[in-house]
């Protein structure tokens, strides 16, 4: 089971890495050196071209990523159970990686419409000219934002897991398990309280 847990703990990380990296790279790196092409009208086939070359190898990372999270998410369902904290993490993990799923598809096709529009001058791949056409300039302006949304999700979803690791620590478990079964103590105290008086009205009785 730990070989397992751990082949499921490399395709999480690894994926992760990948996608939050190769976001991050895409914005600063690919749009930005193609922002300082000579040509105007080359500048967005360069970069659509640098996209393009990412996606498969992005789109195998995700998949690799969301395979390690439903493992990890199987195999540490008892201690989600068990441990007080988790369960919340774990839907907060969730939600990121369902919003960062949605924008970078919804990134994917701005991109796609970006590739078609053929080689108009712009200022940048997100930053059109004042000749590029209306309809072009809209989807950089949609890019321009979406650019910045992928790398900020994955990069919560890189500090969400590392909370979540923290919270696998022994001491962290301890605690965690305690705070799940709170109410014990206090129950345990009442039936102790009642015992107590009832041997009490049994000696009076005697």
């Amino acid at each position: 089971m730990s070989e397992r847990h751990t082949t499921l703990r490399s395709m999480h990380d690894l994926g992760l890495a990948a996608w939050f990296g190769g976001s991050l790279m895409g914005a600063l790196g690919v749009n930005g050196a193609a922002a300082r092409i000579d040509d105007s009208t080359q500048r967005l086939p360069v970069a659509s071209a640098g996209w393009a070359r990412w996606t498969p190898v992005n789109a195998a990372a995700i998949g690799a990523h969301l395979a390690g999270a439903v493992g990890e998410l199987v195999t540490e369902s008892p201690r989600m159970a068990r441990q007080a904290g988790v369960g919340k993490a774990s839907a907060v993990k969730t939600g990121l990686t369902v919003a960062a799923l949605a924008v970078t598809g919804y990134s994917r096709l701005v991109g796609m419409r970006l590739e078609k529009a053929g080689g108009p001058p712009v200022m940048g791949t997100t930053e059109p000219h004042q000749h590029t056409p209306a309809n072009v300039a809209a989807s950089q302006r949609q890019m321009k934002m979406l650019q910045w949304a992928i790398p900020a999700l994955t990069g919560a979803l890189v500090v969400v897991t590392a909370y979540m690791g923290e919270q696998q620590k022994p001491g962290q478990v301890f605690r965690g398990m305690l705070n799940r079964a709170g109410g014990m103590p206090k129950n345990l105290g009442k039936v102790a309280a009642m015992g107590a008086a009832g041997r009490s009205l049994v000696g009076a009785a005697r």
